[in-house]
């Protein structure tokens, strides 16, 4: 972000009609000090290579370099910035996930989305003299979910409990829950550092979350929010464990 705290931004979409629409909605905005355009991968680096920006809107499906592998270079870059993917597909969302995109948007564009983009934008930067903010914004990834035919990314922080349904998963927060395309597999070991833990093959629960560890008639159970979930036996004595040396360090403190 420029010292005026206003936003350096640039577009990137192969498709001349696409591309004047999204970059009509974003001059309209008053937090874009300046605004460059691109039609492909390779005039999007040459901009990028001439000057410092603050966030890239970018289509997914190009010619040549598409905006994944071009999101993928961005993110080797010293200070990369944000990434906005917008597109006509929801399939990519998964991989915007992993390329920590700030959001996903869904095309034909509207003029209120990509304000709630650049706000959230704004929200994601951090001045780089200040690291422990940057630590923070690495340690609280996000995920993308559907709201009402919009795609909108999810704070893992706000995830509660996660379970199983087939080869998706489902995101279980204080005020809903939210189904993804990512297996509880791959969020279990993405998420282990962040203090999810494997209590079962069909859940995974924030650990510093559970209330109670009880055994009943069939088992133990982990109760968090209220809601029982059952603890398989080869998961129960690490779980114990855990709970064991988490409470050892609230102790320490």
């Amino acid at each position: 972000m420029n010292a005026t705290g206003f936003l350096r931004v640039l577009a990137v979409d192969d498709e001349p009609p696409a591309l004047d629409e999204l970059a009509y909605h974003l001059r309209a905005d008053p937090r874009v000090a300046r605004l460059h355009t691109a039609g492909d991968a390779t005039e999007a680096l040459r901009v990028l290579r001439d000057g410092d920006v603050d966030v890239v809107f970018l289509d997914i499906r190009m010619p040549g370099l598409d905006g994944m592998e071009l999101a993928r270079v961005l993110r080797r870059f010293a200070r990369p910035p944000a990434i906005v993917f917008v597109t006509a597909y929801d399939d990519g969302a998964v991989d915007a996930f992993d390329l920590g995109a700030t959001d996903y948007v869904r095309k034909p564009v509207r003029a209120d989305r990509l304000a709630e983009s650049l706000r959230r934008v704004i929200g994601s930067r951090v001045v780089p003299s200040h690291p422990a903010a940057l630590a923070r914004a690495e340690e609280d990834p996000t995920i993308p979910i559907e709201l009402a035919g919009t795609t909108r990314m999810l704070p893992r922080s706000a995830v509660r409990w996660v379970e199983a349904q087939g080869d998706y998963a489902r995101l279980h927060t204080a005020d809903g829950s939210h189904l993804v395309r990512v297996s509880l597999a791959t969020l279990a070991e993405r998420w282990a550092d962040a203090g999810f833990v494997r209590v079962h093959r069909s859940y995974l629960v924030q650990l510093k979350l559970i209330a109670e560890l009880r055994l009943v008639n069939s088992g133990y159970v982990v109760v968090i929010d209220g809601a029982e979930l059952p603890v398989s036996r080869r998961h129960t004595r690490e779980l114990k464990d855990k709970l064991v040396r988490a409470a050892k360090q609230d102790w320490n403190r």
